[in-house]
């Protein structure tokens, strides 16, 4: 099959008439403009109202979100912060998960305009690895640095399609490479790939991957039509907007949601984020596992993405991790390292729940000594490439514990289950228990002598609260955490 009869196969009109049915889109441009104009000026006790709401684990609507998104008092703003800080305490604790992005592939059919993948850009030179090759680059990910989740991205391309992503997915969870005391092993794959029928997203369910992502880059329909040429599989809107109810019809219940910043007004896209949640909680009861905020970074041979057209201030940037905290206080939110490293260690503060280190964006990146020998096999230029160790150790002096914990997967504490538990903070008695054994694992196996002086203290005083107030599960808790000590690897509740 040729590249453009494969295209011509890609895309169910069935399958989007299917959740469309209504009549109606849930992203409605003009309904959203309207809250935000009629969310302007939000009194003091109006604001204050909406962020009890939060506080109570309770989704936004969309007027109460534009009208966070309209505050302009500082003192507001800084209540807005601070409860954001409250909010995400209460549901995820001080807890900070940690992953790495693996590259496949850079062959793309799309030819998006703020992007170094697509297809017309003539800089790039393309490549997709083989089963060794994505074997040898879990082996430093998971055997040299550590780390236990990935993300696995793949371009929209027959060279990377369904069968492809399902066989790199199974040689990923095979590798297992010795440690310093035990081993390294990667044991959640997410996933970010092009939007799959019901049936592939079927295969990728049965194939154990985690998060299912797939940004919307934007929710501004006019804009994504200037971003998306429309004779492209990626020109149609519909397709991709309703990639989530084909995921959640296939069984994936762990989805993540994302635009690119930088594309349209700000304050839009966070509505239509919070619009999407909604429509899962409505359709399905679930609502979005993750949300990732990026901003449109440089990329080899796109100028475009050197002067977008709504850029994003460091300043706006807060204010809209801030609003979607508060928004949407149930899901985890992902900061990654295309923002440097301060500005990463601001919004920390602001409800982040997950990020990146050790981050290589080149194709076959981490197995080669040189980030220069891959700088042309990369999507955008990254604002922060520290090592996992060095972004623990300075989680540590902040009073952050790093999880590695993927035990509510295997334990089926996914989907609705979690998302129950998360409202009620229930999740967060078996996320304590189990961050403090993964961490103390990868310590033990990984971690610098100076990470692990700033670490233990963050342990022992874990160690202290479980004691006392979970005076129940103590005695068993630290019979684990003695075996984990001992050499003993992956022991979860």
């Amino acid at each position: 099959m040729n590249i453009k009869e494969w295209e011509k196969s890609r895309i169910k009109t069935s399958e989007i008439e299917k959740f469309a049915a209504r009549g109606k889109c849930f992203i409605d441009p003009e309904e959203i403009d309207g809250y935000l104009s009629s969310g302007k000026n939000p009194s003091r006790e109006r604001v204050r109202e909406i962020i009890q709401k939060s506080l109570s684990v309770q989704t936004l609507t969309l007027y109460e979100t534009a009208c966070l998104l309209n505050v302009e008092d500082p003192d507001m703003l800084e209540e807005m912060k601070q409860a954001a800080e409250a909010v995400k305490r209460k549901v995820y604790d001080n807890r900070i998960v940690t992953f790495a992005p693996l590259y496949m592939g850079n062959f793309c059919v799309n030819n998006c305009r703020y992007c170094g993948f697509r297809c017309s850009n003539s800089q790039v030179k393309r490549k997709v690895l083989t089963l060794d090759e994505v074997e040898r680059e879990t082996e430093i990910l998971a055997g040299k640095i550590g780390h236990k989740r990935l993300i696995a991205v793949y371009g929209e391309h027959p060279a990377n399609d369904i069968d492809y992503i399902i066989d790199t997915i199974r040689r990923v969870y095979g590798v297992r490479v010795k440690a310093r005391q035990g081993y390294g092993q990667i044991r959640r794959i997410n996933v970010n790939a092009p939007p799959f029928s019901i049936g592939d997203l079927s295969r990728l369910h049965e194939a154990g991957i985690g998060t299912y992502q797939v940004f919307q880059e934007t929710y501004h329909p006019v804009t994504y039509g200037k971003m998306h040429p429309a004779s492209t599989l990626k020109g149609n809107y519909p397709w991709r907007l309703y990639v989530m109810h084909r995921a959640m019809e296939a069984g994936i219940d762990d989805v993540g949601l994302g635009v690119l910043f930088g594309l349209h007004d700000w304050k839009f896209e966070v509505m239509g984020l919070v619009a999407h949640d909604r429509e899962l909680e409505t359709c399905f009861g679930i609502g979005a596992h993750t949300i990732s905020f990026p901003r449109i970074d440089p990329a080899l041979g796109t100028p475009f993405s050197d002067t977008p057209p709504c850029r994003v201030t460091d300043g706006d940037f807060m204010k809209l991790i801030t609003v979607i905290r508060l928004a949407v206080p149930h899901a985890g939110m992902i900061i990654t390292a295309r923002e440097n490293a301060e500005m990463r260690r601001q919004a920390l503060s602001l409800g982040i729940t997950q990020t990146d280190a050790s981050t290589r964006i080149g194709v076959g990146a981490y197995v080669c000594e040189n980030d220069s020998d891959t700088a042309d096999k990369q999507q955008f230029i990254l604002g922060d490439t520290r090592s996992l160790d060095e972004v623990i150790r300075e989680f540590a002096e902040l009073g952050y514990i790093t999880s590695f914990c993927t035990a509510g997967y295997r334990c089926k504490r996914t989907g609705k289950c979690i998302m129950d538990l998360l409202r009620s903070g229930q999740e967060g008695k078996y996320c304590k228990l189990n961050a403090v054994l993964t961490f103390r694992e990868w310590l033990d196996d990984f971690a610098s002598e100076e990470t692990r002086r700033s670490a233990l203290p963050v342990i022992e005083k874990e160690i202290s609260e479980i004691r006392e107030k979970m005076p129940g599960v103590y005695p068993g808790f630290i019979e684990c955490y003695n075996r984990i000590m001992k050499g003993e690897r992956d022991i979860y509740f």
